[in-house]
């Protein structure tokens, strides 16, 4: 797909290998800078010789013992505890080489090791750019050692000089389902032979290995069946929503290497619907990856700190100038895929779970926006979610999302597994009934009381919308088994006036990251204070969260108030003691759970939308999300976290009543409403 491109850079690319082998025999650059140099060139010469390799398709006739070894020694300086001793780690890299120059030349080496997929994929474009950025940063150092605003200098130039060409190729990944690479290894590809696992250039470990083996053992009708949950969630989202999925081309599958056999099975099934399939990796341009989340395909993490240490790598070069230029490419490469964009339905997502939690340690050495380019980027993300919804509507899309475990969850991995696929299959209609009930008492309410128990210190008060005809209106959503996947909760954007109190937990993951003891405190809706005891300092526990949970915006909103009721879920995370390794996609539906920032509807209020008795769901604004109609800038905030707080920490959830009086839905972990008894069934057994 790049053979042109290719060809017309090929001899830039071919001088740039020439300067960089003349490099190994040149100490032109002094201590402590050489050995960097030279590390890196020898990386850079590795990718040469990968690339004609690849091109070639020299690596088709290799075994998987030297498949494996050829994957090892790629990734072998930053995986596992490697990373700790590479200049790609920030800590050690400043170190060894200085204040300044650590950070910076660490951040280089993370654009460089982009190298190994585009040599993969032959993207001899982005090979090139960075290995002429390498030498540039390298000519620097030939003179003695270079003033650190210069090297800032040229990055930034760098940057900015071809954000015009990564933002633009990056939104075509999205969009365009020529751009095969992943689609032809998953749909040709021998997947008896796990060989095929290496020529997606990511690395491998024997979670990939193993979960391609072990779904390759399953009947093709369990395999088909599995297919058949994910898909046909992703078609009922756009039933239920009143969307007309036939206006739609595109589908976007985002998955983990390893489960190839259930995602082939998906692209015909999504091809039968009339959907296209796109499937893209993680971005590796900085300019490219987000602080919260990079979405694509991946494997197992080579290292979990060293994508924590980078997440904010744009404190390097982030600037008003640069916002509105990254803006102004981000607005450009829509209009030129316009068609593509207007025929995209959204995302498929089969997440995974199972991998040891990670509990990041803080690095004061890792680059940190300050509090200035932490507004830049809240306002970076606010305009490209706007750009980003002109074009696909969030009122014209829809999603789907699922998760299985990996073998790295334990040796009852089978068993688990198993479990798995039954909770992601269980009787819907059964959970829709008594979530009716559920609803039925909350639509009475005024506010909802939650009380912890033990060590939890929740005591919260949210406020509830109004109903105008409650005959023919709802406040919660019954959601069942369609875009979310399991069944099991019920839902609703509370008002924010008169939404008060403290929301704890004693341990919760979110998107991958521990917290310990996580408090937040909200007055009428809007988180004013937060903690938690992760790490010694008290700053550093408020800066973690205000990175991750409130991404760099000085408060933000409750946008949802959920109850779960899948108890089967919960029991099973129990006996398999697999609580602190399932997502939030399952944990969320093993309690009352709370999201900060934007509600479930946004960019999506004014489609209306149904429970399955007919009533029309009317709670899908905040004060805040309202204000769309005003100035859509003050409306969303482009983030969604779920805190949940388990059953065994949950004191009680009391309905205060519009008439006065109060209804229990729990009571000491155990559901007590009337016609929800059945829940607890699973606490029983």
């Amino acid at each position: 797909m790049w053979k042109q491109e290719n060809e017309e850079i090929r001899e830039r690319y071919e001088l740039s290998m020439e300067r960089v082998r003349a490099m190994k025999s040149e100490m032109s650059v002094a201590a402590p800078f050489y050995d960097y140099f030279q590390k890196m060139a020898d990386f850079i010469e590795r990718i040469a010789v990968l690339t004609e390799k690849i091109e070639k398709d020299a690596l088709a006739n290799c075994s998987l013992e030297e498949l494996k070894v050829q994957n090892q020694e790629l990734y072998a300086d930053v995986a596992g505890a490697a990373y700790r001793q590479s200049y790609a780690c920030p800590k050690t890299s400043v170190e060894r080489l200085g204040e300044g120059y650590g950070q910076l030349l660490s951040f280089l080496y993370t654009e460089i090791r982009g190298m190994i997929i585009w040599a993969f994929e032959q993207r001899l474009t982005d090979i090139t750019v960075v290995t002429e950025l390498f030498i540039e940063i390298y000519n620097a150092f030939e003179e003695g050692t270079p003033g650190l605003s210069g090297l800032k200098e040229i990055i930034y130039w760098y940057i900015s000089d071809y954000c015009d060409v990564w933002i633009p190729n990056r939104i075509r990944e999205q969009l365009d389902p020529k751009l095969t690479f992943a689609k032809d290894i998953i749909c040709q590809a021998d997947l008896s032979d796990v060989r095929y696992l290496y020529r997606f250039g990511e690395y491998i470990t024997e979670n990939e290995l193993e979960m391609s083996r072990f779904l390759w053992g399953l009947p093709q009708e369990e395999i088909e069946a599995m297919a058949s949950t994910f898909t046909e969630g992703y078609r009922m989202g756009f039933v239920n929503a009143g969307i007309d999925l036939s206006r739609k081309k595109t589908v976007n599958i985002r998955y983990s290497l390893g489960f190839e056999r259930i995602v082939r099975a998906a692209i015909a099934q999504f091809s039968q619907m009339g959907l296209e399939s796109i499937i893209y990796r993680e971005a590796r341009h900085s300019i490219n990856r987000r602080p919260q989340g990079n979405p694509g395909y991946q494997s197992t993490a080579f290292s979990k700190q060293y994508l924590y240490d980078h997440r904010e790598d744009s404190a390097l070069y982030l600037d008003s100038r640069l916002v509105e230029r990254r803006l102004s490419v981000l607005h450009s490469a829509y209009e030129e895929y316009r068609e593509l964009a207007a025929f995209h339905g959204g995302p498929a997502v089969m997440e995974i779970f199972g991998e040891q939690p990670f509990l990041p340690e803080s690095s004061l050495e890792a680059y940190k926006l300050n509090e200035k380019q932490q507004k830049l980027n809240v306002r970076y993300n606010s305009e490209s979610g706007q750009i980003v919804n002109t074009y696909i509507p969030g009122d014209e899309r829809s999603f789907t999302i699922i998760a299985y475990p990996v073998p790295e969850i334990g040796e009852q991995f089978p068993e688990i597994f198993a479990e798995t696929v039954k909770l992601n299959t269980l009787d819907y209609h059964l959970y829709q009934e008594i979530q009716q009930k559920l609803i039925a008492a909350l639509d009475q309410g005024e506010s909802v009381y939650i009380r912890g128990t033990g060590d939890n210190r929740t005591d919260l008060t949210v406020s509830l919308s109004e109903l105008s005809n409650p005959e023919e209106e709802s406040l919660f959503e019954n959601c069942v088994a369609d875009v979310n996947i399991p069944v099991g909760e019920v839902f609703t954007s509370p008002r924010l006036m008169g939404t008060n109190g403290i929301l704890h937990v004693t341990e919760v993951y979110l998107n991958e990251l521990k917290y310990l003891d996580l408090e937040l405190k909200f007055e009428n809706g809007k988180v004013t204070d937060y903690s938690c005891r992760n790490f010694d300092s008290q700053e550093e526990n408020r800066d973690y969260i205000k990175t991750n949970i409130l991404f760099n915006h000085e408060t933000l909103p409750l946008g949802e108030f959920a109850i779960g009721t899948n108890t089967t879920a919960y029991m099973a995370a129990k006996k398999y003691h697999i609580a602190s390794k399932l997502p939030i996609l399952i944990a969320e539906k093993m309690g009352p759970h709370f999201a900060v920032g934007d509600t479930c509807f946004s960019w999506s209020e004014e489609t209306p939308t149904y429970n399955p008795d007919g009533k029309r769901i009317v709670a899908k604004d905040n004060e805040c999300s309202i204000l769309r109609k005003e100035d859509v800038s003050k409306a969303y905030f482009n983030c969604h976290t779920d805190i949940t707080i388990p059953y065994d920490e949950l004191g009680c959830i009391r309905v205060n009543r519009r008439d006065g009086g109060t209804c229990s839905i729990i009571e000491n972990g155990r559901f007590v409403l009337p016609g929800t008894e059945k829940l607890n069934e699973p606490f029983d057994e």
